[in-house]
C-alpha cells in the first residue's frame, strides 16, 4: 500500500479522541489481572517449592498443565464474546459476571490443604488440588481479562490514540503490579506469621483489589461501549463465519502471526526472568524475600515511568522503531545479570532499572499492534472478530507464563536444586543449580528477544500503511447501506 495524501477521513461516526474518565476506566481494568499475573509469575513456584513443599519439576509441570486448558477455553470465550448480544454490549458482560468467581479462585491458590502424614501422597494430592484450582481459576481469568482487551479495538479506531489508550491501560497494569510488590514487602516483613500464613493474606489481599478495578471499568466505560454497539448494529452486519473458518483466517493473517511472535518472545523473557529472579537474589547474590521483591519493583517502577514516554516517541518514529530501542537495552541488562558477582547490589538495581526500559516496550508495544492487524483482517474479510485475535494474545500471555514456570522448574530439577520445606532455614545449593539459575537470568531470555527483533524487523504494517487501510475501510463504509430495521 502506498501512503495517502489525506489521513483525516473518519472511519465511524464517533471514532476519534476519548475523554479522560473513559481512558481512565478503561486504564483500571487491567489492575485486577495484572495484580494477580503479577503475584503469580513472581510468587507462586517460589510458594509451591519453599512452602507447599513440592518438588520444583512436579511444580512447573503442575502450572503448565493447567495452562492446557487455555488453548481450548481462550480461542473460545474470544469467539463467543464476539457473538454476544447484550444491551451493554458484547464484551462488559463477561467482566461483571466473571469478577467474583476470578478473585475467589485466585486466593484458593495461596491455600496449603494437608491431605497425607505420608509426604510422597500429599504432595501428589497437592498436584491434584493446585491443578484443579489453576484450571478454574485460568477459566475465569479469560472470562474478564479476553474481553477487556477486545475493548482496545473497540474504543477507537485511530492508529496514535490507541498507542495512548493503551499507556493508560499499562500504568494501570505495572501500578497494580508494583501495588501487589509493596504489599508483599509489608507482609514478608511480619515476623510473627509463619511463611504459609503471609502467603495466604497476600493470595486473599491481592483478590480483593483484583476484584474492584473490574466494575469500576465497566462504569466508566459502559456509555461509550453502548453507543459503539448502536454504531455497529447500524452496519451491514455479515453473516458470521463458523469457529473453524475464524481460527483459520486468524492464523492466516501473515501481519498477526508477526505479532504473536513479537509478543510470545518478548513475554517469554519477560515470564522467565520474573520468575528465576527470586531463585537469583535469593541464592546467587546471598539476599533475602525483600531484597528480591525491591528488585522487581525497580524493574516495575521504570516500566510504568517510561510507558507514556515511549508512547510519545512512537509518535515521532513509530512503534518498531520504539521496540528496537526498548529491546536492545533490555539485552544488554540480561548479559550484566549473567555477569553479575554476589555482593555488586547497586550494579544489580543499576541492570533492573535498565531492564525496565526494555520491559516497558513490551507492554506497550505489541498490544498496540494488534488493532492495526484486526483492521487489516476487516479490509479482507468484511467482519471485525476483536474477540478472536484478542483470545489467543491473551492465551500466548498465560502460556508465556506458564512455560516460564515450567522451565524454570525444570531446569532446577535437573540441575540439583534443594527444595526448602515451609519455615527451613535457606539451604545452600550446589554450584550445578548456581549455574543453572545465571543462564536463565541472563543468556537464555537473551537469545529470546534477539529472536524477538528479527520479527519485529519484518513487521508489515508501518504508520503509512495502516492510515491507507483506514481510509480505504471508510470509504468502503460510506458506501455500503445500513441495514433494513
Amino acid at each position: 500500500m502506498n501512503a495517502p495524501e489525506k489521513q483525516d477521513a473518519p472511519v465511524s461516526k464517533i471514532s476519534g479522541n476519548l475523554n479522560l474518565l473513559t481512558k481512565l476506566a478503561y486504564g483500571a481494568g487491567d489492575l485486577g489481572p495484572a495484580i494477580t499475573a503479577n503475584v503469580l509469575a513472581v510468587f507462586l513456584l517460589v510458594f509451591l517449592t519453599d512452602v507447599a513443599g513440592m518438588s520444583p519439576g512436579l511444580a512447573g509441570s503442575m502450572l503448565l498443565l493447567g495452562k492446557a486448558w487455555d488453548a481450548v477455553n481462550d480461542p473460545m470465550v474470544g469467539w463467543l464474546s464476539d457473538r454476544t448480544q447484550n444491551r451493554n454490549g458484547r464484551r462488559l458482560p463477561w467482566m461483571l459476571w466473571g469478577a467474583i468467581p476470578f478473585g475467589v479462585f485466585f486466593m484458593l491458590q495461596w491455600v496449603v490443604p494437608q491431605f497425607s502424614s505420608n509426604p510422597a501422597v500429599n504432595e501428589w494430592a497437592l498436584f491434584a488440588y493446585y491443578l484443579a484450582v489453576s484450571v478454574v481459576f485460568n477459566s475465569f481469568y479469560t472470562a474478564v481479562n479476553l474481553p477487556y482487551t477486545a475493548l482496545t479495538a473497540e474504543l477507537t479506531q485511530d492508529y496514535d490514540v490507541r498507542t495512548t489508550l493503551n499507556s493508560y491501560r499499562f500504568t494501570f497494569s505495572i501500578g497494580g503490579s508494583i501495588l501487589s510488590l509493596i504489599l508483599a514487602l509489608a507482609i514478608f516483613s511480619n515476623r510473627e506469621m509463619s511463611p504459609a500464613q503471609q502467603y495466604f493474606w497476600l493470595g486473599s489481599i491481592c483478590a480483593i483489589l483484583a476484584v474492584i478495578p473490574l466494575f469500576l471499568c465497566v462504569w466508566g466505560v459502559r456509555r461509550r461501549v453502548m453507543e459503539l454497539e448502536r454504531d455497529r448494529l447500524e452496519q451491514p452486519q455479515p453473516a458470521p463465519l463458523s469457529y473453524q473458518e475464524q481460527l483459520k483466517i486468524a492464523f492466516s493473517n501473515r501481519a498477526f502471526l508477526f505479532v504473536v511472535g513479537i509478543y510470545l518472545c518478548s513475554w517469554l523473557a519477560v515470564q522467565n526472568t520474573v520468575t528465576v529472579i527470586p531463585y537469583f537474589v535469593k541464592n546467587w547474590m546471598g539476599l533475602g524475600n525483600n531484597d528480591f521483591t525491591q528488585v522487581i519493583i525497580a524493574v516495575q517502577v521504570t516500566s510504568l515511568l517510561m510507558l507514556f514516554v515511549w508512547s510519545r516517541v512512537s509518535r515521532h518514529i513509530g512503534k518498531r522503531a520504539v521496540y528496537f530501542m526498548g529491546m536492545t537495552l533490555w539485552i544488554i541488562a540480561q548479559i550484566g545479570l549473567f555477569r553479575l558477582q554476589p555482593g555488586q547490589i547497586g550494579l544489580m538495581y543499576c541492570l533492573a532499572v535498565m531492564a525496565g526500559f526494555g520491559v516497558s516496550t513490551a507492554y506497550l508495544i505489541p498490544w498496540s499492534m494488534i488493532p492495526d492487524v484486526i483492521e487489516l483482517d476487516e479490509w479482507e474479510t468484511g467482519q471485525r472478530r476483536e474477540g478472536v485475535f484478542y483470545s489467543f494474545m491473551v492465551l500466548l500471555q498465560k502460556m508465556a507464563l506458564a512455560l516460564g514456570l515450567f522451565l524454570v522448574g525444570q531446569v532446577l530439577q535437573a540441575s540439583g536444586f534443594i527444595t526448602a520445606t515451609d519455615g527451613a532455614v535457606q539451604t545452600s545449593q550446589p554450584e550445578s543449580a548456581l549455574f543453572a539459575i545465571r543462564l536463565m537470568v541472563g543468556p537464555i531470555p537473551a537469545l529470546v528477544l534477539i529472536m524477538g527483533l528479527v520479527l519485529a524487523y519484518f513487521y508489515p504494517i508501518t504508520r503509512e500503511v495502516h492510515a491507507e487501510l483506514v481510509l480505504r475501510l471508510a470509504e468502503r463504509r460510506s458506501t455500503q447501506s445500513p441495514p433494513a430495521p
